[in-house]
């Protein structure tokens, strides 16, 4: 076009030099591949840089409960039998908990510990309620509240009264019934990983004050956990598929959402969020569905994974303003100066080059500052 107007064949290959933004195409690969870097040697795997731009933007971080904000590592914390024949009744409880592997099973058998166990027949595992099973003839059940309403377990006042005490000390819950009779309520507690709140107030020094805890256990040890470390909402008895409506619902109404979880019931989350964070102490299936791993199950990484973020993204909106700020430059110089030619120009554009690159290997140091 340049040509076709003035007819200037050297004019017109000194603009179409100068005009090509080769700073532009070499400043945001540069950007990634320094924050990538970072994150890799502060244990955050960042999964590519359409990651790094979405969890920049991120206004809402969603948590799973167990093994995510606490240990992963309950311990029964109270237990009350409803029964004279004590041992009996745990020797029940151990036999079937024995054929789950799920954390407060875990945690249970280890607490009661060496004891008489019997067949277990015709076991039954209750998605989000527990497990039902056959031992000696005998109809055991162990799970959650709603599992024993869905046995048609009765729950005496005193029982209530258990329930409602345990919840509010910040208990997870496991009752059992035998024959359709409660006969035993346990207590168990995990704990919440050291500095969590610290890191979780660093979340919101870096602008994403929406933090929210979904969890199966019930709302009351929700709750307590919620307000022990400053979150913004809290959701007890939530199935799998209920935390990913969830999800759902906070993208349908304009939120950027990073969901952060360990375990296999959390996949379906962990995709349907911009970003899914996985623990590196997870399930396979969680890490292989996040887009951000956090090897070593290490949560104070979290605040500087998002902080590395948000520099990469400003970093890479610098280097754009750079690159295209000196072409337009350039180009200004051809047409409104004298002294600018070719040689000059590609002089300025190596300079460039090399000011983008710099720009971008400061990340390979970034340190979180809140």
């Amino acid at each position: 076009m340049v040509w076709l107007i003035s007819r200037n064949i050297e004019l017109a290959i000194t603009i179409l030099v100068l005009g090509c933004p080769g700073a532009l195409v070499i400043g945001v690969p540069v950007s990634n591949v320094a924050g990538i870097g970072n994150g890799a040697g502060h244990g955050i795997l960042l999964k590519g840089s359409e990651v790094i731009v979405d969890f920049s933007r991120v206004d809402t971080i969603v948590f799973d409960k167990t093994g995510t904000l606490t240990v992963g590592n309950p311990e029964v914390a109270d237990i009350q039998i409803y029964s004279d024949d004590v041992e009996t009744v745990k020797s029940y409880i151990a036999s079937v908990e024995e054929e789950s592997d799920h954390p407060l099973a875990r945690a249970v058998v280890d607490h009661i510990g060496d004891i008489e166990l019997y067949p277990v027949e015709k076991t039954n595992v209750v998605k989000g309620g527990g497990i039902v099973a056959q031992v000696k003839g005998h109809a055991v059940a162990i799970g959650n509240v709603a599992l024993m309403e869905q046995e048609g377990v009765r729950l005496s006042e005193q029982a209530r009264s258990d329930i409602a005490q345990f919840e509010a000390e910040g208990n997870s819950l496991v009752l059992t019934s035998i024959d359709g009779e409660l006969k035993a309520l346990i207590g168990i507690r995990d704990q919440v990983r050291p500095g969590v709140k610290e890191d979780l107030a660093k979340i919101k020094k870096l602008g994403v004050d929406n933090l929210v805890v979904l969890s199966g256990d019930n709302q009351g040890t929700v709750d307590r956990v919620a307000r022990d470390l400053g979150l913004s909402e809290a959701h007890g008895h939530m199935l799998p598929e209920d935390k990913s409506a969830y999800i759902q619902d906070l993208i349908k109404n304009g939120h950027i959402v990073a969901f952060v979880g360990d375990g296999v019931n959390d996949s379906p989350s962990l995709a349907l969020a911009h970003i899914g964070i996985a623990m590196g102490s997870g399930t396979d299936v969680a890490i292989e569905t996040s887009d951000v791993v956090l090897m070593n199950s290490d949560f104070s990484k979290l605040p500087h994974a998002l902080g590395l973020t948000k520099a990469t993204a400003r970093n890479m909106r610098q280097n754009i303003v750079i690159a295209v700020g000196v072409v337009l430059v350039l180009l200004t110089s051809v047409f409104f100066s004298d002294w600018m030619n070719m040689s000059i120009g590609m002089f300025v554009h190596e300079g460039s080059i090399l000011m983008v690159i710099l720009n971008g290997m400061r990340l390979l140091s970034y340190k979180l500052r809140v």
